[in-house]
């Protein structure tokens, strides 16, 4: 007679096995929808600026605040989001910011003028700042070790392809229904994503339960040390950098920014814990993050310019210039996010951003009338080979190390950073381009992008280690 059985049914391992898989799968599905949008919305109107501007009787300085209102909010919010996560609960503030992206995005879809769409934008990037730090805290709640790079690299694959599939669909929409499907059309993943948070249980990964402070002074600080500088830098090209104005909005900006770090020095829960700095790879991380998304949000912006405005191609053709980077992360990223968890991320947060600059000199090679086929593609080409080595790597690098209840804070960070990056470099066009994108004013910008992503490459291959990425602790975050 057979003796009473010493471990689990195997149906129910099975079974045990069949759920987590399949809540793993909703995270994932979860984190990658909900940071999508706030990407996508980034990316997407690139390619309707100049029927922005035509249909609200705007120039470049509506270009430029259209597309620095959303990344103001955004960034300068992003800190203060991942502290609200950690503190009452990942998918409490990711389903409010979805609520309130979809709620905004119609807004600015319905804008009557130039100034109401500014506002509109700025609504979104309050909206959109949820939604980020909440994503990434998701999955570094759910996922350990080699599955975590896994993860990070499925959700930097499709998150990354809003900022490049973005003006292809921009660009269609464009040129068939109008600019203000731009905006509409992000409710649909919206839609979809609040579906998939319905199948989560709401209290999943609820951050550290003590207290239930917000960083007001912070936040309040963050926001104006950021709105000043960009305020002047955008400003000034139609006022005159001496224009009163402008030098005191510089002015109370850096004062305030000098302020914000020393309040979080003293603060008892600071928004952006300086600590976080401490560790390196941390550290080195964002700082390399500076030039690196500094050169994508300025190479970004100018690559669909040039091919409507200078080449006077549609908006469609300029998104299809940048669909293969779109292909290459696709096909690419969850495997360079594995190699790297296996080798370490120096290398491939050196060679990834010379790719890309390396893509970027050659459209050096425009002149008119512009050969997008041969001046344009092949650096776009490059331009996704590159940034798919680099974005993975780069992402799991900045949250490695980091205690898992401080992954919202630490994850918000780096995106704030990465926003406020790109966000001062396109407040920089017109400084850089004299006012005018043409092929001597594009030029000086791949210069620039270049440049800024050599830099990237050269703080990741000096301050970051040649060893493996850490093992995982006893308590599921990494070591230190």
């Amino acid at each position: 007679m057979p003796g009473p059985r010493t471990g689990p049914d195997p149906r129910l391992r099975s079974y045990a096995r069949s759920v987590k898989d399949d809540h793993e799968r909703t995270v994932l599905a979860v984190a990658v929808l909900a940071s999508f949008v706030t990407f996508l919305d980034g990316s997407i109107v690139n390619v309707a600026l100049p029927d922005i501007a035509r249909d609200l009787d705007g120039g470049v300085t509506l270009q430029a605040w259209v597309v620095d209102a959303y990344l103001l909010t955004l960034g300068s919010l992003m800190l203060v989001a991942g502290s609200l996560s950690d503190t009452f609960g990942r998918l409490r503030i990711l389903t409010a910011g979805l609520v309130g992206f979809a709620a905004t995005s119609l807004l600015a879809a319905l804008a009557p003028t130039g100034e109401l769409l500014i506002v509109a934008r700025a609504l979104q990037g309050m909206a959109g700042a949820l939604l980020v730090p909440s994503s990434l805290a998701l999955i570094t709640s759910t996922f350990s070790g080699a599955a975590m790079g896994r993860a990070i690299g499925t959700w930097t694959a499709w998150t990354g392809t809003a900022f490049l599939v973005g003006p292809l669909a921009g660009g269609i929409l464009v040129d068939t229904v109008g600019w203000r499907w731009v905006f509409g059309i992000v409710v649909l993943p919206v839609a979809a994503t609040l579906a998939l948070v319905a199948r989560l249980p709401q209290d999943a990964h609820r951050g550290t339960d003590g207290h239930a402070y917000v960083d007001g002074l912070g936040a309040a600080l963050a926001a104006l040390g950021l709105a000043g500088p960009v305020f002047a830098l955008i400003e000034g090209q139609r006022l005159g950098f001496d224009d009163p104005v402008v030098l005191a909005a510089l002015t109370v900006g850096l004062v305030c920014l000098v302020a914000f770090v020393l309040w979080e020095r003293r603060a008892r829960h600071p928004m952006m814990p300086l600590r976080l700095f401490q560790v390196r790879s941390f550290a080195v991380g964002n700082l390399a993050t500076i030039g690196i998304y500094a050169a994508i949000g300025l190479g970004t912006l100018a690559i669909p310019l040039l091919v409507q405005e200078v080449a006077g191609l549609s908006a469609t053709v300029s998104g299809l210039v940048l669909l293969p980077p779109t292909l290459i992360s696709l096909a690419l990223a969850s495997r360079v996010g594995a190699a790297a968890a296996r080798r370490g991320p120096r290398w491939f947060m050196t060679i990834g951003p010379l790719v890309v600059a390396a893509g970027f000199l050659w459209m050096l090679s425009v002149r008119e009338p512009v050969d997008v086929a041969w001046q344009v593609v092949p650096g776009v080409v490059l331009f996704g080979l590159g940034i798919t080595i680099t974005v993975t790597p780069l992402t799991s690098t900045v949250l490695a190390e980091v205690h898992p209840a401080e992954a919202g804070i630490a994850s918000a960070v780096n995106n704030a950073i990465s926003r406020v990056a790109g966000l001062v470099a396109v407040a920089f066009i017109g400084v850089i381009t004299g006012g005018v994108l043409d092929v001597d004013g594009f030029h000086r910008i791949v210069v620039v992008v270049a440049a800024l992503l050599a830099a990237g490459a050269l703080v990741s291959a000096v301050g970051l280690r040649s060893v493996r990425a850490p093992a995982e602790g006893p308590s599921g975050a990494a070591g230190r």
